[in-house]
């Protein structure tokens, strides 16, 4: 492990593995399938996704400004930040809970007014694939492929909805960080209760571990992969330690996050697959890295 990077590894073992959704519950957009048997050499992951405490650490070596800290601003759930706020400047179209916040950044995950007063150990969030590359290059790792981050997150488990089988609350025990109206006061996406000053994340390193030790890989936040996105990628990918697409702009995106819930985006599965550009930032998005080849 990199004496710059603190994150505790997990060896993940090599072997065969099926890729893809194999219960048929992904959007057609998504390329999900076809569920393929991938071959992959043996690697070691972060135990967990890379915390404030980390991203902090990096930036005072480095003093890296990231995307949103040079563009000024960055998207925050409008439950977590007070919509009458001047640094508010507008919602998206396609998707109003999204609020633009002047101010928002890694340091401020909510907007200006916010900090990272207790968030030591909860994932970093609003750093762009680009931010991610930028601490992997200093801490000396890389971020995973999607084939690394699927297999890791399967716990070895073939074919399972999730990281700990195919029920979402087994025995009635929460196991990641989704949405629930019982938090939020109000289903997806509807008017929550204001959440100003609350975090919408959890420690990185709460909830229990996968087969492979591995910690809130789906849930809490979406974190980026190394692959370019291709939804018709599956058709034609390689059965050994597959790279993902030649060409693309937007890069991979897996785990879901704090917003994913099962009336709107159950892109919380293990297989689910999203994707954004490079220099795109969202206060539910992270990242973890693996070791150097």
């Amino acid at each position: 492990m990199s004496t710059r990077h603190a994150v505790a590894q997990r060896p993940v073992p090599g072997g065969r593995f099926a890729m893809g959704d194999a219960h048929g519950e992904g959007l057609p957009p998504d390329g999900e399938t076809p569920v393929h048997l991938v071959e992959m050499r043996v690697f070691a992951i972060d135990e967990t996704t890379v915390r404030n405490r980390d991203f902090a650490a990096f930036v005072a070596a480095t003093g890296h400004r990231t995307t949103a800290e040079a563009s000024g601003s960055s998207t925050v759930f409008h439950a977590l930040v007070d919509r009458d706020d001047p640094a508010v400047l507008g919602a998206s179209v396609d998707a109003p809970w999204w609020l633009a916040v002047q101010g928002a950044d890694w340091r401020h995950p909510a907007g200006p007014r916010s900090d990272l007063d207790g968030l030591d150990d909860h994932p970093v969030v609003h750093v762009s694939f680009d931010d991610a590359i930028a601490y992997c290059a200093w801490a000396g790792r890389a971020l995973p492929t999607e084939a690394q981050w699927e297999m890791a997150a399967r716990g070895g488990l073939p074919g399972a909805r999730f990281p700990w089988g195919d029920e979402r609350e087994p025995d009635g025990r929460s196991m990641c960080r989704i949405y629930t109206p019982s938090f939020w006061g109000a289903p997806f996406p509807g008017e929550p209760a204001s959440r100003v000053g609350v975090a919408a994340t959890l420690p990185a390193s709460a909830l229990p571990p996968n087969g492979f030790g591995l910690r809130q890989v789906i849930g809490n936040v979406w974190e980026w992969c190394a692959d370019r996105f291709d939804p018709r990628y599956y058709r034609r990918s390689s059965d050994v330690d597959p790279g993902g697409a030649e060409r693309g702009g937007a890069r991979v995106l897996r785990g879901g996050s704090y917003l994913c819930d099962d009336s709107w985006c159950r892109r919380y599965r293990v297989a689910a697959r999203s994707h954004s550009t490079p220099t795109s930032t969202a206060g539910n998005v992270g990242f973890r890295t693996v070791g150097r080849g």
